[in-house]
């Protein structure tokens, strides 16, 4: 922030879906409350873990910002719609949304169960037409808003890992927000994707430790070696891309995809 100017999102209202995290540590929705508190916005900060949701609230408060955590399950409509009156009981408005929620588990076709595959399915988009639908209106009534989809490399390209269900889920979250950014561009509301790449995160460090049998620490080095820029992405680096996009800076970008991955996806262009 420039001196005597405010902060980008002054004002705003953000609802963060999946702002915890499911480990010790920092994770995207995490690291994306706290930075945009500090850039003025008041934030919702909703997950299904009430811990989770508290300890993200406890994090922006710690950071001089205003917090609500929520519990919520993402995918399911009445639980939404009560976190939805919660924030506007409190804050009387939300102006942008950050889909952040997601879940993934390892298995390919013959491999992941029906069942696995309906749950990444509602969690990682059914939730976004969840939300959309509820905000949506909002958002028009207030005079435009934000909608912010955070899909992964995943959704554009295999990475390596035999992740169906949810690759499948993170291509669709790209759809969904080019398909909405024109069904919403005369009501000034932006939709955009952030697509994080290799993303340095505790659970993420667990999770390829457990599938290929190795100590995290060298699976971390592993991962960093892969990337063009020589390591793994920060979930606050991938914080400040949502953060731009959620801003008013962004005032005339939608429909798009803005990459956090190191030039990852370049190298295997």
């Amino acid at each position: 922030m420039t001196a005597g100017h405010e902060p980008r999102l002054a004002g705003k209202v953000v609802l963060v879906a999946g702002a915890g995290s499911s480990a010790a540590g920092w994770s995207i929705g995490k690291a994306s409350c706290v930075t945009m508190a500090r850039q003025g916005a008041a934030i919702v900060a909703l997950d299904s873990q009430l811990e989770a949701a508290e300890d993200a609230a406890h994090e922006v408060e710690k950071a001089g910002g205003s917090a609500l955590p929520v519990q919520a399950d993402v995918a399911d409509p009445a639980a939404m719609q009560a976190a939805v009156d919660a924030a506007l009981r409190r804050y009387g408005r939300i102006d942008v949304l950050q889909a952040n929620a997601g879940i993934g588990k390892v298995g390919g076709p013959e491999d992941i169960s029906l069942e696995d595959w309906d749950r990444i399915q509602q969690v990682n988009v059914s939730s976004l037409l969840i939300a959309t639908r509820l905000l949506a209106p909002l958002m028009r009534e207030q005079g435009g808003g934000a909608i912010v989809t955070v899909s992964s490399v995943a959704g554009i390209r295999y990475t390596g890992y035999p992740h169906l269900a949810y690759s499948v889920s993170k291509a669709a979250v790209i759809h969904f927000a080019r398909m909405a950014a024109q069904q919403y561009a005369a009501d000034r509301i932006r939709v955009n994707t952030v697509i994080p790449g290799l993303i340095d995160t505790p659970r993420v460090a667990k999770n390829v430790a457990r599938m290929f049998d190795a100590d995290a620490r060298a699976a971390s080095a592993a991962r960093d070696r892969q990337v063009p820029m020589g390591r793994m992405g920060t979930p606050w680096e991938v914080a400040n891309a949502v953060a731009f996009l959620a801003s008013d800076e962004a005032s005339y970008i939608t429909g798009t995809e803005l990459l956090v991955d190191g030039g990852l996806t370049g190298k295997y262009a």
